[in-house]
């Protein structure tokens, strides 16, 4: 099993490898030889006779890889010492599209040593994984990696061992590497194809299909105005949305559509690739009826593709905010087979006030809705990544005033840049 897993990964001794401690990712590399390099931080305050290990997914098939990555997190928990500390970990080839793959970091305590190397032993022989162990030398200076094969339930590893050395941060956040395609979508038939080999393991994958538009369907230009409001929950979207509806006599849908709401908490369990792809495939189906309806009246769209493209984002780059993209990077270009807006504006508030009204409202809040209120990186991270994305960008407007005068001032927007 290990040396096929290693013929999926290249270039073993280019790689480097990131493990996330404190929602901070640090950083080390392997060499053949040792050149008297420090000890990377990850390995710094590890106890002296503690065991350290690294499990990385590897799999041609993505669905597989994407699914057995979110399986193995539970099955560490449940089956690891008590004792034991789990932190997500990747393992990449600087600046190289495509190169991430993710797994964990293991730290046990000489007590637990036994129990945890049966548990991956049993896992390198069953499983898409590679196993790693991480050995202090006898001078307390210095680290190395092991490589595990196939034949490790007899004690035995493979040669190739190597010397653990500290690593630059890379000139982009790892995540970003695998981003398009895989946590953002960037075009119909990428998203199609995710749910259609899906369908065998998710028998609600083939009723999204059957709802989904055709390409040239979901490219309609409509005759009037498409106006899409974005924003977090509780900065009065629905407010302003019903509002303008009502002024302009126009039509309101709202992005994921309806029709896939008997399936939202189904997907909501898979890992982002699924997820996402699910969620992208929901903008073409708003797509489709923003296309029919706007040959009638004007369109107000309760969030659309921003929405979708910025909390995956946010999810997939830990850390602070600098860690994202960069502005004009292509990850926040629009999708090329996605309708346009005319105009997308998106509501900002107070932390404070917005929580405020989410505690007035005593709704129930998505798993992403209380990451945001926990985890003020992350919504900071969602809130940057709304302004980056362009194709159009979001006109930012303040929801802190009342309804009234947003709406007034949004319908100044409107005015100005539809001409209604």
């Amino acid at each position: 099993m290990a040396r096929r897993m290693m013929s999926l990964l290249p270039r073993w001794s280019s790689r480097v490898f990131s493990v996330e401690l404190d929602g901070a990712p640090f950083y080390f590399a392997i060499q053949k030889e040792h050149q008297g390099e420090e000890v990377p931080r990850v390995f710094a305050n590890i106890q002296k006779h503690d065991r350290c290990y690294s499990l990385l997914v590897c799999s041609r098939d993505r669905i597989q890889r994407a699914k057995f990555y979110g399986e193995l997190k539970d099955k560490l928990l449940r089956d690891l010492p008590p004792e034991c500390h789990l932190s997500p970990m990747s393992s990449f080839l600087p600046n190289v599209k495509d190169s991430l793959i993710k797994g964990y970091f293991v730290k046990g305590s000489p007590e637990s040593s036994s129990p945890i190397e049966r548990l991956l032993s049993d896992l390198i022989r069953h499983d898409p994984v590679l196993v790693c162990s991480y050995m202090r030398g006898e001078d307390g200076l210095q680290w190395t990696q092991h490589l595990w094969s196939d034949t490790e339930s007899q004690g035995m590893e493979m040669p190739n061992d190597y010397y653990v050395v500290p690593s630059a941060a890379p000139d982009y956040h790892p995540s970003t590497l695998n981003i398009i395609n895989s946590d953002v979508f960037y075009s119909f038939n990428e998203a199609c194809d995710v749910l259609k080999k899906c369908g065998d393991i998710i028998p609600e994958a083939k009723s999204v299909l059957e709802l989904l538009p055709s390409r040239a369907e979901a490219r309609n230009k409509p005759d009037f105005p498409v106006i899409v409001i974005e924003g977090l929950d509780a900065t009065g979207k629905t407010t302003l949305t019903e509002s303008l509806r009502d002024t302009l006599g126009a039509t309101l849908l709202r992005s994921p559509p309806q029709c896939l709401s008997p399936w939202r908490a189904r997907f909501d369990q898979e890992p982002p690739l699924i997820r996402r792809a699910f969620y992208a495939l929901g903008n073409y189906i708003t797509a489709e009826q923003i296309g029919q309806e706007g040959m009638k009246a004007p369109v107000i769209v309760d969030r659309f593709w921003h929405s979708t493209a910025a909390y995956a984002i946010a999810t997939a780059v830990s850390g602070q905010v600098a860690n994202l993209p960069g502005e004009g990077s292509e990850v926040y270009r629009w999708p090329s087979d996605l309708l346009q807006p005319s105009l997308v504006v998106l509501l900002t508030l107070d932390p404070e006030e917005r929580k405020r009204r989410l505690r007035d409202r005593g709704q129930g809040e998505t798993n992403e809705e209380q990451e945001l209120d926990h985890n003020q990186l992350f919504r900071l991270r969602v809130e940057e990544a709304y302004r980056r994305i362009s194709g159009p960008a979001c006109v930012t407007v303040d929801a802190s005033p009342s309804a009234d005068q947003v709406l007034q001032q949004v319908l100044l927007l409107i005015r100005g840049k539809c001409h209604l």
